[in-house]
């Protein structure tokens, strides 16, 4: 800091929390990603009697008993049109965020939020499954703005030292969000005849309040100096976040990243894939997408009833070990925040998809030998919830980080389009062919995604660089060299050394 301070150059303040900025956090989190957790759940533990009700109002309209085989695709449609609505809502994230602003977009995702939630709420009494079909994907397409705005939004309003921990708080939210649903669906709460569509409706809560509180709080600070040109609201947003009036190094960071990229502009999905200097980050973007999505998270889930039963728990029962599955996977996604900017994004990573390769493995041997082994249940049991840990720590929480760190901010939004359809994608594939390859393979299928585990943990290992702690043009300096690219200075066309001060000659990324 003294060195900047003798070379003219602003200071750089280490950031810390705020009361505004811990705020906009659980504020943006809580009414957007928790929705997104929470309706992964909700459906699980009504399912008994929400296909009771599609059944008795087909009887009612036709006179005799629905099909099961119409039955089976009815209740598959509701259960995939959640990440079919997913993909479609990553697809607007771009034209939204660059259009209406992180802020402003998280407000107007509300909308598919409310809107089904009151559908939902009245399907029964309006004696239609229909409805909530349609809503269904109405507010997948919510999870798919949110899943990616908020990430983004969070990451643009802290500081580098705070970057990793907040930008893990959705995911937190997130599992908070499966939990509650899962708490809720106890059949002496809500998930039983009589209380399912409140269950479906209160989806609606969390949105009201962040329509309510979230304008309160300032727009992100490079969204509002980069995209808008406006650096006035930008200087006051920033100054309310840090609770300081001495931004101005952060600012010239802003002012530096906005002349860098004024060569490409705004770019597009098209574009993005076009960018040599990108190249690299977009690749690592979906590997770490399709990793955590294609690394058997949801088929561990869907075995876990079957593995509880198994090891002598009672049906009524697994319930409560269900939820507290989902309360460990709180916990360690909890632990991440506290650990991220000590152990790095990296090693995370790693110990997490290692973590997950190798319970995949002792599950697969587990759930081979339960029916001859009496004690081998209680290793399904384990694996089931080291899995868990795993996932939780590294692949649930740090490709959102890591997406928003590897990109500036003309690429932000694109990329972030690119990794949601990536992940929607991925979560609809596994939910469509998992149960042909649990017919197919039996518990032999998690073989599969411990060899998909595999091989992301080798390629982050080979590709995938430590980005804490970091601005995001000493990211893209990191990057230049794997993308056969150099970054040209103000004054020269000298390389860019690896120090700070360097980085406030940088105007723009060339090619080789």
């Amino acid at each position: 800091m003294a060195e900047n301070e003798e070379l003219g150059k602003p200071a750089v303040r280490r950031g810390r929390l705020t009361v505004v900025l811990v705020l906009a956090t659980l504020i943006s989190a809580f009414g957007s990603s928790f929705q997104y957790g929470y309706n992964v759940a909700v459906i699980n533990s009504p399912s008994p009697f929400m296909q009771q009700f599609y059944n008795t109002t087909y009887m009612e309209r036709y006179g005799s008993p629905m099909e099961e085989n119409l039955l089976t695709l009815l209740w598959s449609l509701s259960v995939s049109m959640y990440p079919l609505g997913g993909f479609f809502g990553s697809l607007m994230v771009a034209p939204l965020v660059n259009k209406l602003g992180r802020k402003g977009t998280l407000l107007f995702n509300n909308i598919f939020s409310i809107v089904p939630a009151v559908m939902m709420g009245v399907s029964e009494i309006a004696k239609t499954y229909e409805i909530i079909i349609v809503a269904r994907f109405i507010v997948g397409i919510c999870a798919g703005l949110s899943s990616n705005v908020v990430p983004m939004y969070l990451g643009e309003l802290s500081p580098k030292n705070l970057r990793g921990a907040l930008g893990i708080i959705p995911q937190l939210f997130i599992t908070i969000g499966i939990l509650s649903a899962q708490v809720l669906g106890i059949r002496n709460i809500l998930g039983n005849s009589t209380g399912w569509t409140l269950m479906l409706g209160l989806t609606g809560i969390p949105a009201m309040i962040e329509l309510l509180l979230l304008p309160f709080f300032p727009e992100s600070p490079r969204y509002m100096l980069i995209q808008r040109g406006d650096e006035k609201t930008a200087k006051k947003a920033l100054q309310r976040l840090r609770g300081s009036n001495d931004v101005d190094a952060e600012l010239s960071e802003m002012r530096l990243e906005d002349q860098s990229e004024r060569a490409d502009g705004r770019l597009s999905v098209l574009s993005l894939l076009s960018q040599r200097s990108l190249r690299w980050q977009l690749v690592s973007i979906i590997a770490m997408n399709m990793g955590q999505q294609l690394s058997g998270v949801n088929a561990i889930y869907y075995y876990a009833d079957s593995i509880y039963a198994t090891a002598g728990v009672k049906q009524s029962d697994i319930q409560y070990v269900t939820v507290g599955t989902g309360a460990v996977n709180v916990f360690m996604t909890m632990a991440a925040v506290f650990i991220v900017e000590a152990w790095g994004r990296r090693l995370l990573l790693l110990c997490g998809f290692g973590i997950c390769c190798g319970a995949c493995v002792l599950l697969t041997v587990a759930l081979t030998f339960q029916e001859s082994v009496t004690w081998m249940p209680y290793i399904s049991i384990a694996c089931v919830i080291i899995y868990v840990i795993g996932h939780a720590i590294g692949p649930s929480p740090i490709p959102y980080v890591v997406t928003t760190e590897m990109f500036r901010q003309s690429a932000r939004p694109a990329a972030f389009m690119v990794a949601g359809s990536v992940h929607w994608l991925s979560n609809f594939t596994v939910g469509l062919i998992f149960p042909f390859l649990e017919r197919g393979l039996g518990s032999y299928s998690f073989i599969i995604f411990s060899f998909i585990c595999l091989v992301t943990l080798i390629y982050i290992w080979l590709v995938v660089p430590e980005t804490k702690n970091k601005t995001f043009l000493e990211i893209c300096q990191i990057f230049a060299k794997r993308n056969n690219v150099e970054i040209k200075l103000g004054d020269g066309d000298l390389p860019l050394k690896d120090s700070k001060e360097s980085l406030e000659d940088a105007v723009r990324v060339t090619a080789f």
